[in-house]
């Protein structure tokens, strides 16, 4: 069996398109390249089983040749269709903005297959009565022994039509969750998280229960998450509520929604202990885990930062002695820790070793997560800070223009000195950049060394002279948020606030 010169010509001619597209579709749809590889052999093979009719006929076995040449031909014919339906559906289609489901190229291709081998058979010179009916015998007995196949495919037609499962829906089937990567015409492809893929038949989920996470109507895609955790009974569960609401607002973390905004809600007591709910909707459903730690990891942090801890199950087993010498070891070695932070400070060099020590007992460990506000600009605070680990920003906010940024903050630097020691509102507003640890002293700690030594006020109020003089050069002449003041002016509002009756 000959190809005509012409006949041949049109073939190669659509052999060449058909390369050219499938160069394109290689480069542009890496996760078809398998697919078009295979389809490429099978193109490559039936060719060869051509070519070898044609050796066969010139050797003169007629009746060999003429079957190799029709069996290749069907293998031909459904290797250009399962080409070209690549080429069609992976594309042309997105090059015209459509989407079609794979099992609906599946399908069609099946279709396209089974017409072509109905087209070759009459070629053949069968009857198409005789094919329809010896078809439909035989289509008779695949149906019956391939319930299961027909019946996922059904099932994959059906969940396309209502739109059931898209590409890219997030599904929990009983203990599996993961996203729908692909469905064809037997399985719903499903990638997990730990990187494994599952084959769902359709059926099952046509039969069975699963759940679209975060697929809402006419809203966009967030899925509502639970973080537990539990406090002691001796806190007001409205203050816990209320701290850590204010928190997750205001540190706003990555893939976490502010409509609807989290909430923090009281379930249960039990165990002598409150149990609460953090509840807040996620946008990023990949990131359940990593954003679960970190709202967890922001709960602990505020909490410690006003005195609370995060309540479990304790066993205390109390040896007096060792008790006592242990607790002694570690009291020595936190305020040694601590001596050496505040020995560091321009604001303390004039402080003798008892003061320091004084201080360095009441000074109170205060954690921060990235993105919570340490004071804002116009607030009084009546602490002064000292960051020991991680970095802040501070920021100002002119009266006129943009908010500014006067400087960065890290380990060993200090601010709210003014607030502290004059009553004076805060000029800046620091902001966390990254999980930082600190310490807080208050007023009256302050307090008591000044009454005890007036003469200190005088020191004190030259270095709150410096530090001013250093922010407002950090400034440009556009901002007037920081006026001067002068070092009279200071110290008068510092014995003032401080309550001393007596100057230097």
């Amino acid at each position: 069996m000959r190809f005509q010169p012409s006949e041949l010509q049109t073939l190669l001619y659509f052999l060449a398109a058909s390369f050219v597209l499938g160069c394109l579709l290689y480069y542009r749809v890496r996760t078809s390249r398998h697919r078009l590889f295979n389809s490429i052999l099978l193109l490559t093979f039936s060719c060869l089983g051509l070519y070898s009719s044609t050796l066969l006929e010139s050797y003169q076995f007629a009746s060999a040749a003429k079957a190799v040449h029709e069996t290749f031909m069907v293998v031909l014919g459904f290797a250009i269709i399962r080409y070209w339906g690549m080429l069609l559906f992976q594309l042309l289609a997105p090059l015209v903005r459509l989407n079609p489901p794979r099992i609906l190229e599946d399908l069609l291709e099946a279709v396209a297959m089974i017409a072509w081998v109905f087209y070759r058979l009459h070629l053949a010179g069968l009857q198409l009565g005789q094919l329809v009916t010896t078809s439909a015998v035989i289509t008779a007995v695949l149906a019956f022994a391939m319930q299961d196949t027909l019946g996922n495919i059904l099932a994959g037609l059906a969940l396309h039509l209502d739109n059931s499962i898209e590409q890219g829906d997030w599904i929990k089937l009983g203990e599996l969750t993961g996203r729908v990567v692909d469905l064809s015409w037997r399985a719903t492809r499903v990638e997990t998280r730990n990187g494994e893929t599952v084959m769902i038949p359709n059926g099952m989920l046509m039969k069975g229960q699963f759940q679209l996470l975060g697929k809402r109507v006419d809203k966009p895609l967030a899925w509502r998450r639970w973080v537990w955790f539990e406090v002691g009974l001796d806190t007001l569960p409205t203050q816990v509520m209320l701290l850590i609401e204010t928190a997750i607002r205001e540190a706003a973390p990555p893939n976490v929604a502010q409509d609807p905004p989290p909430s923090c809600l009281l379930m249960n007591v039990e165990k002598g202990n409150a149990r609460y709910a953090a509840r807040y909707w996620l946008t990023d459903i990949l990131n359940d885990d990593p954003t679960d730690s970190q709202i967890r990891t922001l709960i602990d942090a505020v909490l410690r930062r006003n005195s609370l801890r995060l309540a479990a199950p304790q066993y205390k087993i109390f040896v007096t002695q060792e008790n006592e010498r242990y607790f002694e070891g570690r009291h020595k070695q936190h305020t040694q820790e601590r001596l050496a932070v505040l020995q560091k400070l321009e604001l303390l060099v004039s402080l003798k070793e008892e003061e320091l020590h004084t201080l360095a007992d009441k000074l109170r460990f205060t954690p921060y997560v990235a993105g919570d506000v340490m004071i804002r600009q116009g607030e009084k605070v009546e602490w002064l800070y000292i960051i020991i680990k991680g970095e802040a920003e501070a920021w100002v906010q002119p009266t006129r223009g943009e908010r500014k940024l006067l400087t960065t903050l890290g380990p060993g630097s200090f601010f709210g000195e003014m607030g502290l020691m004059t009553g004076a509102a805060i000029n800046t507003t620091v902001v966390v950049s990254s999980n930082v640890e600190c310490y807080r002293i208050d007023k009256e700690s302050f307090q008591q060394i000044l009454l005890s030594r007036p003469e200190l006020a005088g020191v004190f109020s030259e270095v709150l002279v410096k530090r001013q003089a250093e922010e407002q050069a950090l400034l440009n002449d556009e901002s007037n948020v920081i006026v001067p003041a002068a070092r009279s002016e200071i110290l008068a509002k510092l014995q003032h606030f401080i309550g001393l009756n007596r100057g230097v």
